[in-house]
């Protein structure tokens, strides 16, 4: 790697700091190697964190010359190369202030923040920090470039990227939401009941269904003979089960495809296809018919 942080002065937005790196470094191979990027990028080392409960931390010194990385011991390799993309988006942007001098300490819960409240600083921080790490690990030119060869959504190209990106199921899936061309939402399903919900929300309805209440009746979530790890065929489903149709509109077309995981965790794809765009279509094909095809196509290459 050639890159250095001169390269990166002139920008202090995870997006910026992102495009310059893939501009200086343009063949980065996949998946992105995030420790060798961070040692380039004046990260002395990347250690174990000592402190219980938290995922990461960075210590530094005032005017971020320098920085060492921490990562809890025995995390899983996707949860730790995000974790130190977390920690070296702390310390590449320059307004990231630690709350004690020199030392920020992440939870588990601050690498799953996703928005903040007005005014909270700390909570902006712990956003712009997991942006940066989606941005580096996941290019969004990179996925284009896999939803282009594999158009029709499902979650075997969810797992097939989150493999090849070296990255979580979860995090692939949120990243898959916000840039695939299709408007689709992922929810994060633990013991029946609604958890995390991602979701382009310019694109893709509100999700009515509440967190911490039980799945819907009437997902897929409820058939019977489900196996674990493996992903359920993508069925329609009654809009709204998940989001609101207003009264005297014609109901959008609505899929789903659901895979369980261990211990009791399960993924939901949710599809939307608007109605006006459904009377577009040159034949009358459902979203499960167009999975289907796709798949044969698929599978034969």
């Amino acid at each position: 790697m050639d890159i250095s942080r001169m390269d990166l002065a002139d920008t202090g937005s995870p997006e910026g700091l992102v495009t310059l790196i893939l501009k200086h470094e343009p063949n980065l191979p996949l998946p992105v190697p995030i420790e060798e990027l961070a040692l380039q990028l004046e990260v002395e080392e990347i250690a174990e964190l000592q402190t219980e409960g938290f995922e990461g931390g960075l210590i530094t010194d005032t005017h971020r010359s320098r920085g060492i990385i921490l990562v809890k011991k025995g995390v899983i390799q996707p949860r730790r190369r995000f974790t130190i993309g977390h920690e070296l988006g702390h310390f590449l942007i320059a307004n990231h202030i630690p709350d004690k001098a020199g030392q920020f300490l992440c939870s588990r819960e601050d690498l799953r923040t996703l928005s903040a409240k007005e005014g909270d600083r700390r909570a902006k921080m712990e956003v712009e920090a997991n942006r940066f790490s989606s941005l580096i690990l996941m290019p969004p030119t990179k996925l284009r470039e896999a939803f282009k060869k594999h158009p029709t959504p499902s979650l075997e190209h969810v797992f097939q990227l989150a493999d090849q990106f070296d990255v979580s199921k979860e995090a692939m899936a949120r990243s898959y939401a916000d840039y695939h061309p299709e408007a689709l939402a992922f929810i994060v399903v633990k013991d029946g009941k609604v958890g995390r919900v991602y979701h382009n929300r310019s694109r893709f309805p509100f999700v009515v269904a509440s967190r911490n209440k039980s799945v819907p009746y009437g997902s897929l979530f409820y058939r019977k003979g489900l196996q674990i790890g493996v992903p359920s065929e993508i069925d329609s489903r009654l809009p709204d089960i998940w989001i609101e149709v207003p009264r005297g509109q014609r109901a959008p077309t609505m899929s789903e495809q659901v895979c369980l995981q261990k211990n009791g965790f399960a993924l939901i794809m949710l599809w939307h296809e608007r109605a006006e765009e459904d009377e577009e279509e040159s034949e009358d094909m459902t979203a499960r018919d167009r999975w289907r095809a796709q798949q044969a196509r698929y599978d034969g290459n």
